[in-house]
Parts: C-alpha cells; structure tokens; sequence
C-alpha cells in the first residue's frame, strides 16, 4: 500500500516552530484567548472565595484563637477547606460544562464522534505496550483482544503494529514473553489477512524505566511511524478508537497528543468491582471540568493516549532532577512532565473525556493500591523541582502543583484531626473538628452547612447528574441498583478514607527523609490478601487507630468518641477491610445481585467480552498444563 507519510514530509521544512508551531487556526483555534482566561477565573474566583468564606466564618464563630495549638487548629482547618472547595467547585463547574454542551467542548472532541473509525492510508501508527516483569500471559492475551478489533474494523492491518517493549530482567520472566510473542505470531498467521504485524523487543540497558523505554524505541523505530499510541501493560483498547485516534491526529498538525480517559474494569474482587464503580461514577463531572478550563494546555496521563512521534522524540526528552533520589534523579512520574514539555515546545496537548473504548485495570485490593500510591507519592514530590523548569507554561506547572497538593493535602488532614481532637479533649468542645456543627449563633451555623454543602457536594451531583438521565441510570443497573450501590460505596469510603490518608500521609513524610521506592512490577490479577501481609503492611494504620482510641478514651467525652470513633474503627479494622475486600467471590456476588453495576457490566463491549472468554481458555489451559506437568 503507498503511503503518504504525514509527520515525515512535514519536517522536511524543519520540525514546527517550538513556540507557535504552524496550523490551520479554524480547524484547531487558539485557546490563548480571552475565553479561556475567563474559563480559568471561573473556577479560581469560587474556590478562593468559598475558602476565604470557611476562615472567616470560622474566626466569626470561634474567635482569635488562643495559644499556639488553636491556631495550629484554624490555619490546618482553612487549609483543608480550601483544598475541599477546589475539589467541590470542580463539579460544579463540570455539571455546568455538561449543561451547555458543544459549546463548551473543543472543535477535536466535537470532531470525535464524527470522524471515520477507518484508516486513511495517510499515516502509520505503532500502538506501543511497555511491560516490565509483568504476565506476559495476560498481556499478549490482550494484545490477541485488541488485534481482532483492528481485523474487525477491515482494511488489510498495515496501518497500526503493535509492539511489546520490554524492559524484563528476569531471564525466565523474558522467556515465557519470548514464548507469547511465537505464539501470538502463530495466531495471527492462522487467522487471516487484516490483523496488524506485532513486534517484540527487549532492552538490555534499563535507564529511565519506562520513559528510557518510549524514548529508545522512539529513536530505533521512530522513522517508521508517525503517531504512538501508548498502553500499559493492562490497558485495552478498541480498534476504531485507535484509528479514530490517528484520524483526529492527520486532521490537527499542531496537536502532538491526545488523552483519552480510560475506565478500570475487568476484575471481579470486591475492592474492585467498588473502585470501578465509583470512578465510573464520580470521575465524569471532574474530568469535564477539567478539559473545559485547560483546553490546549492539557496534560500526558501516561497510557492510552496518542503522540506525535517526531514532536514527543524532539521536545519530550526528560531531565534529570538535581540531587539523589527520592527529589532528585531520574524522574518517576514522567508522563505529566513529557506533556509539559510538549506543551512548552508548542505543541496541543488535548483531552477526550467521552471518547470511550478504552479501559485499564486498577489494583484488586487495598494493599496493591497503596503500594501503587506509595511509587505515585515520591513521583508527585519530585514535581516540586520539576515547576521550576523554564518555560513551562502557566497550566503546565499547575497540573504539576494540583498533582503535589493532593498528596500534601493529606498530612494536613492528618495533623488537624490530630490537632483539633487533642483540642477537644482539652476543652471539651468540638469546635472546627465538627465543622461548626456543635456551636452555637448565626456564623457557627453558616460554617457548618457550608462545610457540609463543600464536602458532599462531588458525590450528591455526580448521584444526580446519573439520577437526571434515564440512559445514565440504566448503565449502572437502573434507579433501584445505583442508589444501593451508592450508598453502599459511601459506607465503603468512610473506612477507607482513613487509612488512604494515614498512609499518604506517612509517605509524603518518609518521601521528605529520603525513603526510595522500588521499581517493582505491579500486581494486576485478583489477588487474595493473606491476614499476615495486611497486617505487616498496615501497621501504621493500626498504631495511628490505636493512638486515637487511647485519646477518646482518655478524654472520656461522649461527643468526642461519637465523632472520631469512626474514624479510629476504621484505622483498627483495616487489615480486615483489605480481607475481606480482596475476595473475588465476594465480589461475584454482589454483581449477581446487582451492586456496584457499571456500564461495562450492563451493556459490554465486544473487546471486554472477547477479553473475559481469552483469559477463561488461558486459565483452563494453564490448570491441564499444570495438571499435565504433576502428574
């Protein structure tokens, strides 16, 4: 087949200039604009107000504070509520960016749902899956998955390949990859034209994990395609999006990347199917926000998104931090950097909150998740080196800012509910540490219902913006499932906010006295968490809740226990929380009975299907082999 290569005759003329690099204005407008500086205020001017509003009214009610403790309690106090009101104003602004529709969408989603789902002939792509240590089972089976969609989308394959770049150093980890990669050849070779070519390569030399990877094989294959589409090791995705992906690419040369978002599923224990839930649930308003207010200047999530080659090979290339891990060295969290740089260098860096067909897994079970959080935390505070980079632009450092508050936030919280009960105890009233709730006169009232409407307002429009629309309510179940799963799910979060916040907290910490994680392979399976690993790796909850107990009982006071004694039930009975959680049968069942319900339970996709029935022959064909091989 001929093909005319798009990124390729571009830079014949050089690469596009790194400031403004060249573009047709009416196809992708620019989005440094008034409109989007007034999009911005939109969401900055409520935050601010709201949490000048919190401190204000908390003075009102309570007064200067006295001594170094009360205004430890107050400042940590309009910490919190200010980080609450940003996370509060962004549904709000999301539901009213749902409200008003194409006109607050960019012109490339808007083209998403139009553009043609077919190749052009115009472009090459390689859809890139970087692996290290994983299953190579499961990943080739997804790879077998993603393929046949790319049959079923007809043409004759030679537009997409896709590649397993492995970085394994495990010698008989790498052999059983070796052994799906002949084998995933065999398959394709039996079932007929249309499936794209597949391809394997293994580093020898492992510098910069998984970023070294993109960028090794951006300089060993890169002059081969012009788009790359990045997976994880468990991302899946359809093939017309992929090819709906590389259109929207060949129709805006000033884009060099496009982010989908891509939904957790595929996994049955009963942490999950909650997690699944919820993110189905509550991530769509926020994600609307923040594609409305960001416009051009979006960031890189690492996975299931597309990238211009030549632009990501010449502008995205990482630093290495100053000093020694874990600040400095290599950076962990690079995705969110490479789509800085790509921004600084000119380049569109552009969201598709409802682009669908694709998807990722999430850790089965609490412990994975909070190892997964640990890796995530030290990434986050490297970024407080990478905001100082020159040249970034303004929304760029402040997705770097927004990803370290949100793990600052929790010591924050952990030391004013540390503050604020010791205050209590002291004194014999709640205070802040109920919200106002307790007192007494106009402004403690004012404080309390605005600290309530805050705190619950993502979940309650999230609930009503699924409530409002009869397709929204039939993909989780309908009316009935969705509220039980709802609350269910509250009931859920309340134990598990907690511990999530004990131990963010204490990783912020460890990350500041120079703790290095590990590079380890991720746990993806449904995995059963045996009492002795919750335990052991959950100690700090257990001596954080048993820190707190020992305060409530040795305050002796009724309203003082009634407030914080969930939150010490909570930290005590986490090791039984990641338990019980873990069990896959537990969750089975509540999917026969209808909770926790999702989109991807009621109205499956063709590749989810084909996915579950893959992995149900390579379990039976590892049970005969096993079988096979003992006796």
């Amino acid at each position: 087949m001929s093909i005319t290569r798009l990124s390729h005759d571009a830079s014949q003329a050089g690469i596009p200039d790194p400031v403004i690099p060249a573009s047709r204005p009416s196809e992708t407008p620019s989005f440094e604009a008034p409109s989007l500086l007034w999009r911005r205020l939109l969401l900055a001017v409520p935050t601010l107000a709201t949490a000048a509003a919190i401190a204000w009214l908390a003075v009102s009610a309570y007064g200067r504070p006295d001594g170094a403790l009360g205004w430890a309690v107050l400042v940590l106090f309009g910490l919190v509520m200010a980080w609450q009101s940003f996370v509060a104003w962004q549904y709000v602004y999301g539901l009213v960016a749902v409200a008003f529709g194409d006109a607050a969408k960019s012109a490339i989603e808007i083209r998403s749902a139009t553009v043609p789902a077919t190749a052009s002939g115009l472009s090459r792509t390689a859809a890139v899956v970087a692996i290290h240590a994983e299953d190579a089972v499961a990943v080739f089976a997804a790879l077998r998955v993603m393929a046949r969609s790319l049959q079923r989308g007809g043409g004759d394959g030679s537009d997409i390949d896709i590649f397993v770049l492995s970085d394994t150093r495990d010698g008989a980890i790498a052999a059983v990859e070796e052994h799906e990669f002949a084998r995933i050849e065999a398959w394709a070779r039996l079932n007929g034209p249309g499936l794209p070519r597949f391809r394997y390569r293994r580093r020898q030399d492992n510098a910069g994990r998984k970023a070294g990877n993109i960028t090794e094989f951006c300089r060993s294959y890169g002059d081969e395609y012009d788009f790359m589409i990045v997976l994880d090791a468990d991302s899946l995705m359809t093939g017309a999006a992929m090819r709906r992906l590389a259109r929207l690419m060949e129709e805006a040369p000033r884009v060099g990347l496009i982010q989908t978002v891509s939904y957790a599923t595929g996994r049955d224990t009963l942490f999950a199917r909650i997690q699944q839930f919820a993110v189905r649930l509550y991530a769509p308003l926020s994600i609307r926000c923040l594609e409305t207010w960001q416009g051009a200047d979006g960031s890189y999530w690492g996975h299931n998104a597309i990238l211009r080659v030549a632009a990501f090979a010449d502008n995205a290339e990482l630093p290495v931090l100053p000093g020694k891990a874990p600040l400095g060295g290599e950076i962990l969290c690079h995705d969110i950097v490479e789509g800085a740089l790509l921004r600084r260098a000119g380049w569109e860096v552009r969201l598709l909150p409802e682009m669908g067909g694709t998807w990722e897994e999430m850790p089965t079970n609490l412990v994975d998740l909070l190892g997964r959080e640990r890796r995530w935390c030290q990434g986050n505070m490297q970024h407080l080196r990478v905001t100082t980079l020159p040249g970034l632009r303004a929304a760029s450092r402040w997705h770097l800012i927004v990803g370290i508050l949100s793990y600052l936030a929790c010591p924050l919280w952990v030391l004013f509910l540390a503050a604020a009960s010791i205050q209590a105890a002291v004194t014999g009233d709640l205070g802040l540490l109920a919200y106002g709730l307790t007192g007494t006169g106009l402004a403690a009232h004012a404080l309390a219902a605005l600290v309530v409407v805050v705190m619950a307002l993502p979940k309650l429009l999230s609930l009503g913006h699924v409530l409002a629309s009869p397709t929204r309510r039939a993909a989780f179940g309908g009316t009935a499932s969705l509220l039980k799963s709802a609350v269910l799910e509250q009931i859920v979060w309340v134990l598990l906010w907690p511990v999530m916040t004990v131990f963010a907290a204490g990783a912020v910490a460890t990350t500041f006295i120079g703790r290095v994680v590990r590079w380890d392979s991720q746990v993806r399976d449904d995995r059963r968490v045996p009492w002795s690993e919750a335990i052991r790796l959950q100690v700090d909850a257990l001596v954080a809740g048993a820190l707190l107990a020992g305060l409530l009982v040795y305050a002796g006071d009724p309203w003082l226990a009634l407030w914080m004694g969930p939150v010490a039930l909570a930290l005590l009975t986490s090791p039984a929380f990641s338990v019980l959680t873990s069990r896959a049968d537990f969750g089975r069942a509540s999917q026969r009975n209808g909770l926790f319900l999702s989109i991807d339970d009621t109205d499956r996709a063709p590749e989810l299907l084909d996915l579950a029935s893959v992995r149900r022959g390579e379990e039976r064909g590892l049970r005969l082999h096993q079988e096979a091989w003992a006796s």
